[in-house]
């Protein structure tokens, strides 16, 4: 397998464990989704806007796009239509790894953080941090979840993915 292909079938879990994720924020209260923890966001709706942030903001700097603030910032829609965004997102994330070689993966990127500040990354540990990032987050979904009284969270974990 290639490096490539590995991470295809990385970016292919990311969607599969985020559809996990939003199965059960679907069918969730409000209240509960807004309900304030103590975590690195303070609600499970905030985490998931993050990871839905991150993902979009880093596909459109591999598109050569830059954005000026966070994609859920101004968000007016419904909880399913931000579900549904950040499932997009995770999507389109896949779809463009599926588009690179293995030697565009060395390839470095000059981009912009959102305070406006230059930076350069490879490729390949661009596409493994937003990648990682999302596992990182879903993690305190699961702790998010349970403080709230969900208790019956299906596996997101790599290698359950890689079983089926």
């Amino acid at each position: 397998m290639t490096f490539q292909e590995q991470l295809v079938k990385y970016s292919e879990y990311n969607i599969w464990a985020n559809t996990k994720f939003i199965d059960i924020l679907k069918s969730m209260d409000e209240s509960d989704l807004d309900h304030e923890q103590v975590s690195s966001f303070s609600s499970l709706r905030k985490t998931f806007y993050h990871i839905w942030d991150a993902q979009s903001i880093w596909y459109m700097r591999l598109s050569g796009e830059s954005l000026a603030g966070f994609p859920s910032k101004d968000f007016k829609g419904t909880t399913e239509e931000a579900l549904e965004l950040f499932h997009q997102s995770s999507v389109a994330l896949s779809d463009y790894i599926k588009t690179i070689s293995d030697e565009s993966l060395n390839q470095s990127l000059d981009y912009k953080n959102l305070k406006g500040e230059p930076f350069t990354s490879d490729l390949h540990d661009i596409l493994h941090h937003v990648l990682n990032h999302s596992t990182f987050h879903r993690g305190q979904l699961v702790t998010m979840l349970r403080n709230v009284g969900i208790t019956t969270i299906p596996s997101t974990d790599f290698i359950t993915y890689c079983r089926l």
